[in-house]
């Protein structure tokens, strides 16, 4: 079972897209953000379709919006793990902030999971969206088909019936009708607000991958960089040649070649010279 794999595991490379294409697939669901999952109730939901009958479906709220309702149900999957002997830390006070890197990590680990039991393969007999029937009627989750009633009344508002005057009433959109046509009410700048939105927050977490990869790297860099520079081993044929690679100057040229020279004995270790700047 993956309940500990390391940040370079291949589970912490799969993107935002992919993990999104496999929750809304598994749960029936139309989720376009990682963070629209901070709430808890689909990891609930995940590992319910993974073992049947151990999450109870009935204490997780599908409608949580407050930090209260979303702890709650990181409590009955803590609850969940318990059970499972899984050892895996849940970060509750960051999940439950909605940011995307968080959860997104998450997430990518509970993929991981799911994926290593029974070989990944669904429950065939698993209904996504009868589990998150409640009393008959199923709560309002993003993507998931509401009951008549509240269709009805789209509907109703989406056909804007009149007043008698020549009047239209204000429809969803927000668009006002009078005698002399249609006034804008702003309904396209928001969509275009609402887009550049999610855009930049997308951007922000490529940005946040990027810079927790690169500071990943770096560290192991400065580790070997220090290794190479204790006193024991600062003189030896491969520290000097690993010296060569860390230290070349210049970015267009690998220092590669001259580094294998070093090691095979082409080149003695002694006359290898760093500048001031690479210690």
């Amino acid at each position: 079972m993956a309940t500990n794999i390391g940040m370079m595991d291949s589970a912490y490379f799969v993107g935002r897209n992919e993990i999104l294409a496999w929750i809304n697939a598994r749960l029936h669901l139309n989720l376009s953000r990682v963070e629209e999952a901070a709430s808890g109730a689909v990891q609930c939901q995940l590992m319910d379709m993974a073992y049947s009958g151990v999450v109870p479906m009935h204490k997780v709220n599908f409608d949580a919006k407050t930090e209260y309702d979303m702890i709650q149900n990181y409590k009955v999957l803590q609850d969940v793990f318990n059970k499972l002997k899984i050892t895996k830390h849940i970060e509750v006070n960051k999940l439950v902030k909605g940011r995307p890197l968080d959860n997104l990590e998450f997430l990518q680990w509970l993929k991981r999971y799911c994926d290593s039991i029974n070989g990944g393969i669904m429950n065939e007999n698993y209904n996504p969206v009868e589990r998150r029937t409640k009393g008959g009627k199923e709560r309002n989750v993003k993507g998931s088909q509401k009951s008549s009633k509240s269709l009805q009344t789209n509907n109703s508002l989406n056909s804007g019936s009149g007043d008698g005057m020549g009047n239209n009433k204000i429809s969803v959109l927000g668009v006002k009708q009078g005698k002399s046509g249609v006034v804008a009410s702003g309904a396209n700048s928001s969509v275009e607000i609402q887009a550049l939105t999610n855009e930049i927050t997308d951007l922000k977490l490529s940005v946040d991958i990027l810079e927790k990869e690169r500071d990943f790297y770096f560290a192991k860099l400065r580790d070997i960089e220090i290794l190479c520079q204790t006193p024991e081993l600062e003189n030896l044929t491969m520290a000097v040649a690993i010296k060569k690679i860390l230290y070349a100057a210049d970015e267009k040229e690998s220092a590669l070649a001259e580094a294998q020279e070093i090691v095979s004995g082409s080149v003695n270790p002694d006359q290898t010279e760093f500048s001031d700047d690479d210690h």
